[in-house]
């Protein structure tokens, strides 16, 4: 098995991991990014990005990711597809093993991200991919002109149901309370889009045969049941942090990594950057600014 030696290693290509990469590199430190599933995470079901500072007009996902990793290229970084394994501290090193190759580096970066959170209700896992997903630019252009429900109430929830109301006229956007959690912009700019609400309102079944025709819904308040006829529902009922290489450090009790203000973990020399980090406000302009201080972090630590 190859050994490869690094000063930094980043696990994750979102932006978090690419802005640390890019930091880390142009101060002349041998860095390396490690993703299992090719750059970008979330960020590449953005349809329109609107809100980073300095990008505008809007710009879509992919390109802004493809972007953010050439850059980090350009700088001398080195982004590579594998499966991360296992980490493990040897003296002063971190040890990370893949099928391939062993990787050492003094200070290394978990920014993993967060994955969908399931709904787990009857249904939902027998029709992912006819009629139940999880991404909208994905899978929204195949139901133009359908009737399309949205689960959740959060940014990504209301951001995904604009860009549905594009697609088709008929798109609801179901949320178990009476008001949105998403920043009011983003709210006020999805009802302007002829989005419907349905508001204390839980899923309780997807329904179908081969493929979603309804959901039973169940009004929280009131307990009361109906079923409303559905040809896709859009899940985005909230995230959970990626961290099934690095359980044994200290997390909130939401499961996201706990760090200090130079995103180092409670191991020393063990720094994690972006939506995998507890904090109160998750956007692509606080993951870039969490890997750009871990990089700094780490520059200060080695050097």
């Amino acid at each position: 098995m190859e050994n490869k030696t690094y000063d930094y290693i980043i696990i994750g290509a979102g932006p978090a991991g690419l802005s640390s990469a890019q930091y880390a590199a142009r101060s002349g430190l041998k860095t390396v990014v490690l993703e299992g599933a090719g750059a970008g995470g979330q960020v590449t079901q953005i349809a329109d990005l609107e809100n980073y500072p300095g990008v505008f007009p809007a710009v879509n996902g992919y390109d802004f990711i493809e972007t953010m990793r050439t850059q980090a290229l350009a700088f001398g970084a080195q982004i590579e597809q594998v499966m991360v394994s296992s980490i493990d501290k040897k003296g002063k090193d971190f040890v990370i093993t893949t099928k391939d190759a062993v990787y050492s580096a003094p200070a290394i970066c978990i920014a993993t991200g967060a994955e969908h959170k399931d709904l787990g209700v009857p249904g939902e896992k027998e029709f992912t991919g006819r009629g139940v997903s999880y991404c909208a630019v994905c899978d929204g252009p195949f139901f133009k002109n359908k009737k399309i429900f949205v689960v959740g109430g959060g940014d990504s929830a209301c951001s995904e149901a604009i860009y549905l109301s594009t697609i088709s006229a008929d798109v609801s956007i179901i949320h178990r309370r009476d008001t949105f959690r998403a920043q009011k912009a983003v709210v006020d700019k999805m009802l302007a889009a002829g989005v419907k609400p349905v508001y204390d309102t839980v899923v309780k079944s997807i329904n179908g045969d081969v493929k979603v025709k309804s959901l039973t819904l169940e009004n929280v308040k009131t307990g009361e049941q109906t079923t409303v006829d559905c040809d896709v529902v859009f899940i985005f009922a909230g995230m959970v942090p990626r961290t099934q290489l690095v359980e044994m450090l200290r997390r909130d009790e939401t499961g996201y990594i706990i760090t200090d203000e130079n995103m180092q973990t409670s191991v020393p020399g063990l720094f994690a950057a972006g939506d995998v980090r507890s904090k109160s406000f998750r956007q692509i302009v606080t993951a870039a600014s969490d890997g750009a201080i871990a990089a700094n972090a780490v520059k200060e630590l080695i050097k």
